[in-house]
């Protein structure tokens, strides 16, 4: 088989594996009922995924997108319900701090990991701010969008589809979407071509808070309620869905159908460690296994294309 062709169905044939493997183990799951309590995460996820994705694709990398998560799902459930003109607002003012962290990223040539790293214990710190204790509560309109119960497929599937094709049109099929993945690949051609490189990483970052933001606000419809800490492990899980979608640190080579496949192979991940009756302390360490299987096939599909 073409090289090229195996690496694009990787992402799907994983998923695909991980999906066969839960259904032989828990038979009752092959249903409407078993597939969304399976992938009743996949939808905040795959969004904070997507968020990632944005950055990868020029280079970066965001190492506070789980804390910021956090934060948007603690204003969805105090100021969102209680007063939302305030909770628009505030959710505004995030997605605008997004774009101007990429501003100054641009314009002083500051790495990435260092500055996202330090807004992490920022957005961490405005969590407590906001809701120091866990508590608040969804409001209404965002508990029955995600609660939805479509006819023969469930929610998550129909939502993720949404998202991957969404995001796909947006940046791979679109004049200006062909400019933001080559500032990651050849960003000195596309500053000659006259396109502005602080425009192109403003962009992406605020198209990453954007996501972001639908991400807390799915998580706590999810939820109902919020906490500090509930969406920490998001950044782990967003940069190991990108690269489990056909993703690359570097050279703006990202797959946003890919990242959403990524995003919902790790939820079903979880299921599956959990009805290995696996120890929850090993979990995360497998997921990590699952994750350099993955990449080792890569790798072989690499040199398979290079042998080509």
């Amino acid at each position: 088989m073409n090289p090229q062709l195996l690496r694009s169905i990787l992402p799907a044939a994983s998923l695909a594996a991980l999906l066969v493997a839960i259904f032989w183990l828990q038979p009752r799951t092959m249903s409407y009922f078993g597939l969304n309590l399976l992938l009743n995460l996949a939808v905040p996820i795959a969004l904070a995924t997507v968020a990632q994705m944005f950055l990868l694709c020029v280079n970066d990398l965001d190492l506070s997108i789980g804390a910021f998560v956090s934060l948007v799902a603690c204003i969805a459930a105090t100021w969102l319900n209680d007063t939302p003109l305030l909770g628009i607002a505030a959710l505004a003012a995030l997605v605008a701090a997004y774009a101007g962290m990429g501003a100054l990223i641009e314009l002083r040539q500051l790495p990435s990991i260092v500055v996202t790293l330090g807004m992490s214990f920022v957005w961490l710190g405005l969590a407590v701010m906001v809701l120091p204790t866990p508590g608040g509560k969804a409001p209404d309109w965002i508990r029955t969008l995600m609660t939805l119960k479509p006819a023969f497929v469930p929610f998550p599937i129909i939502a993720s589809i949404l998202i991957a094709l969404v995001v796909h049109f947006g940046l791979m099929r679109s004049s200006y979407g062909a400019v933001l993945r080559g500032a990651g690949g050849n960003p000195r051609s596309v500053a000659r071509a006259g396109w502005s490189m602080l425009r192109v990483k403003v962009t992406m970052f605020a198209l990453a808070g954007l996501f972001g933001v639908l991400s807390g606000i799915a998580l706590i419809g999810l939820t109902t309620s919020a906490d500090a800490n509930i969406a920490l492990r998001y950044t782990l899980l967003s940069i190991a869905g990108v690269i489990l979608g056909g993703g690359e640190f570097v050279g703006g080579r990202v797959s946003p159908i890919g990242a959403v496949i990524g995003a919902m192979t790790l939820t079903l991940a979880g299921s599956f460690l959990s009805f290995l009756r696996l120890n929850p302390d090993w979990q995360i360490g497998a997921q990590g296994a699952i994750l350099i299987i993955v990449l080792a096939l890569r790798v072989l599909i690499s040199r398979a294309e290079a042998k080509a």
